[in-house]
This record gives structure tokens, sequence and C-alpha cells, in this order.
């Protein structure tokens, strides 16, 4: 059975950082492509990031050059650090399986808010 369990988020200051984790199991992250999603208030979920089994990884424009995706194959962890945080970028992070025709699986989210 798949699970993904998202921690790390909390209130932070403008200009500040944190290091989302994504706690894999029933799959390999290593062989799957995992990513990032957010969803603000009355907004639609939006892709954060991603990265593929190659390690290739991909960035929507809004977070590019302040957030990384990375991965902990031993640990079968999935990681989002964000530096720079904007109010923007207030939301639930959700992380997020896709595995195209087998379906997608989505963990329970974690609460970043980005406030003075």
């Amino acid at each position: 059975q798949v699970q993904l369990v998202e921690s790390g988020g909390g209130l932070v200051q403008p200009g500040g950082s944190l290091r989302l984790s994504c706690a894999a199991s029933g799959i390999i992250v290593s062989a799957n492509t995992m990513g990032w999603f957010r969803q603000a208030p009355g907004k639609q979920r939006e892709l954060v990031a991603t990265i593929i089994s190659s390690g290739i990884t991909n960035y929507a424009d809004s977070v590019k050059g302040r957030f990384t995706i990375s991965r902990e194959n031993a640990k079968n962890m999935v990681y989002l650090q964000m530096n720079t945080l904007k109010p923007e970028d207030t939301a639930v992070y959700y992380c997020q399986l896709n595995r195209y025709s087998r379906g997608t699986y989505w963990g329970q989210g974690t609460q970043v808010t980005v406030s003075s």
C-alpha cells in the first residue's frame, strides 16, 4: 500500500527558509516521478516541483531559483528546500507520486505560512 507523509511545515518570516520532507512507503521514490504541489485558500492546487527517476527536476516559474526538490534514496524520502520565502508561498503543500496510468497518490499535506 502506497503511503506518503509530509512534514516540516510551519510559520516562517518573509525571507526565511523551510525544508519539507515526504516519507514514502510502498514504493521506491527513485524509480518514480515525485512532486510537490501547493494549494492556497481559494485557489487551485498547483505544481511546485517534480523529480523523475533519472533525477531531472522541473520547477514552477514562481519558485525557480528559490526552491530545490531532492530525494534521499537510502531513506526513500523526497524533500523540498524552500529559501527566500514570500507571503505568496503560503499554502498547504502536498507530496505527490505520479504513476501515470497506474494512478496518482497524495499525502495529507503540510501547512506553510509566510508572515511577519
